[in-house]
C-alpha cells in the first residue's frame, strides 16, 4: 500500500505554478500605437516615464524599444522596465524585462494583468537620482504603469 503523498512525486513540476493563460476575448488594448508620459514621477531626484504602445510580437516589441530608445535620454536612462502581453490563438503571452531594476519587470506585468491589457507592451524609464527610494521604487514603478493604462484607455489615473 503506497502513502498518498508519493503520489506527488510523480509530477516533474508544482501545478500551483502553473502560467498558462487564456484568451476568453475580454481583454482590453491600448488606443494608440505608441504614448509616452514623461516625468510623471519625482522622488528624491529620481524621475520616472512611461509609454505604453499595441504589440503583436516579439519583433513589435523590439520595435517599440527601439522607438522609445531612438531619444537619447531614454537609451541613457538607468532602467527601461518593460512587460508585454499579447493574445494568439487564444493563449496570452508574457514577456518582461528587469533591466537591471530587479523585480521591476513584474511589477509592470502583475499591472498589465490584472487589468486584462493584451497586445500590450508598457516600459517605465527610470533615472536614478543619486538616492535609493528601496521598496518606495516599485510603487513608483506600478503607479507609473497603471498612469500609462489608464490613460491609454482615456480615464484619469489620481
Amino acid at each position: 500500500m503506497t502513502s498518498p503523498s508519493l503520489v506527488f512525486l510523480w509530477y516533474p513540476f508544482d501545478m500551483s505554478q502553473q502560467t498558462t493563460r487564456f484568451d476568453f476575448g475580454n481583454g482590453h488594448r491600448p488606443k494608440e500605437p505608441f504614448q509616452l508620459f514623461e516625468q510623471i514621477i519625482k522622488d528624491r531626484g529620481s524621475r520616472y516615464s512611461a509609454s505604453i504602445g499595441v504589440v503583436r510580437g516579439r519583433d513589435d516589441i523590439k520595435a517599440f524599444l527601439k522607438e522609445l530608445k531612438r531619444d537619447k535620454r531614454y537609451a541613457r536612462a538607468t532602467h527601461n522596465t518593460w512587460a508585454a502581453r499579447i493574445a494568439h490563438e487564444g493563449t496570452i503571452f508574457e514577456a518582461k524585462s528587469d533591466d537591471g531594476e530587479t523585480g521591476a519587470g513584474m511589477v509592470v506585468l502583475r499591472i498589465l494583468q490584472k487589468e486584462e491589457m493584451i497586445d500590450c507592451v508598457v516600459c517605465v524609464t527610470r533615472w536614478f537620482g543619486g538616492v535609493k527610494l528601496m521598496g518606495d521604487r516599485f510603487k513608483h514603478v506600478q503607479d507609473a504603469t497603471k498612469y500609462a493604462v489608464a490613460r491609454s484607455k482615456g480615464e484619469t489615473y489620481p
